[in-house]
């Protein structure tokens, strides 16, 4: 019997980052502090902020009426209009956007001006990809999020294509759309914009799973980066149980279990992913 945890579970460098800088201001309590969105994925982080007197804006509307102090933009980035429109209501911003998120707002928008009609390899529902469109130049630009969807793309043979990933886009997935759309003709580009975390947590998913019984993925159920831990996991062992506190598992499943496997996505704050092993641990 024995239990696996993912090394690569928990807080990525960008969503540390950008949780440590809402703990450090709301300490201060000089001036109010909002969140621009939930500041990551994570229920029970936003919860604790919340308590701690931060306040999550949802639309830059809510600006108008709000006392002047300091908004801090998540990990997942923003549109330059909305980076405007922060700046003219008075606000002093405080930009916790993922290095890897920024490098991708700055490709899209090099080749847009280039004449480049931009693609993008993501869910074009999460707040990083509606971040990513803010920045194209001519608004030439399509998300795609699956094979059936290049069939759908507009473009002629010998047209300039630029292809991009949003960061938490299923690596496997991304060379499959990639190889559908090189045959298209296009004079395209591919630029491989998935962080290397991303990539590293997904192959040590789908390893730990395919040595397991059962397998726990914890993490928010908005958490894209922690949905497609489950499906890689799903694959490997059908016993995946997708779960976002340790309260949400019956570890009474895994008495007769030889081994248990646990990764977490990339909001998970690690004294989560530390209950759950050691209610594990107690079980087997």
């Amino acid at each position: 019997m024995g239990l696996i945890v993912a090394k690569s579970a928990g807080y990525c460098f960008g969503v540390h980052r950008a949780v440590d800088m809402v703990y450090k201001e709301a300490e201060k309590g000089t001036v109010p502090v909002y969140t621009y969105g939930p500041i990551i994925h994570n229920e029970e982080v936003v919860k604790d902020l919340r308590e701690r007197g931060v306040q999550v804006i949802s639309n830059l509307e809510e600006l108008k009426t709000l006392p002047h102090g300091k908004i801090i933009i998540r990990s997942h980035g923003i549109s330059r209009t909305e980076y405007e429109k922060m700046k003219e209501y008075g606000f002093e911003i405080l930009d916790a956007t993922c290095p890897f998120v920024l490098k991708i707002h700055r490709l899209v928008e090099e080749y847009s001006k280039k004449g480049y009609k931009i693609v993008i390899a993501g869910n074009k529902d999460h707040p990083e990809v509606k971040g990513i469109l803010g920045w194209v130049e001519n608004e030439q630009a399509y998300t795609i999020s699956g094979p059936s969807d290049v069939s759908f793309l507009p473009f002629e043979q010998g047209e300039k294509v630029c292809l991009v990933a949003q960061t938490t886009f299923n690596y496997n997935k991304f060379k499959e759309l990639v190889e559908i759309i090189e045959k298209k003709g296009y004079d395209i580009i591919v630029l491989d914009t998935i962080c290397n975390a991303t990539e590293e947590r997904q192959r040590e998913a789908r390893r730990v799973a395919a040595e397991s019984d059962v397998m726990i993925v914890i993490g928010d159920r908005h958490s894209s980066n922690t949905q497609k831990l489950y499906e890689i996991s799903k694959k490997e062992c059908a016993n995946t149980y997708y779960i976002q506190t340790s309260k949400d598992m019956d570890y009474h499943q895994i008495k007769s279990i030889n081994n248990v496997g646990i990764t977490a996505g990339a909001s998970t704050p690690n004294y989560i992913i530390e209950e759950v092993s050691k209610n594990v641990r107690n079980e087997l």
